[in-house]
């Protein structure tokens, strides 16, 4: 399956929600929700899962803000219905919202 990327506007941020899987295994999840500007269903919500991840991807984050996220499909199927969630790997800043990042200094050895 090729890249999927979809770019748009966070409407909203949901709280970090733990627990216990069925395994014993403590876990974290978070979910965030853009608005794609699509004439028809514009909102995608997306979930991060991992301490580290939600960390990493959803802190920085705030409401309002323009991103590109890279994200995975998945579907599972639970008593005859198929269930899909949409699980983001890479959350970037885009437009006038992005970093700016300095320029890096090339040095070439020379005193010019």
């Amino acid at each position: 399956m090729s890249e999927l990327k979809i770019t748009g506007k966070i409407t909203a941020i949901l709280p970090l929600e733990k627990g216990v899987s069925k395994a014993g295994k403590e876990y974290q999840k978070q979910s965030f929700v853009i608005d794609t500007g699509a004439k028809f269903n514009p909102l995608v919500a997306f979930g991060v899962f991992g301490e580290q991840k939600c960390a990493d991807l959803i802190t920085p984050l705030s409401v309002g803000q323009d991103v590109e996220v890279g994200f995975n499909l998945s579907s599972r199927e639970f008593k005859d219905k198929y269930y899909t969630q949409a699980d983001a790997w890479r959350i970037t800043a885009v437009g006038s919202d992005a970093p700016q990042q300095e320029p890096e200094e090339v040095s070439d050895g020379l005193p010019f």
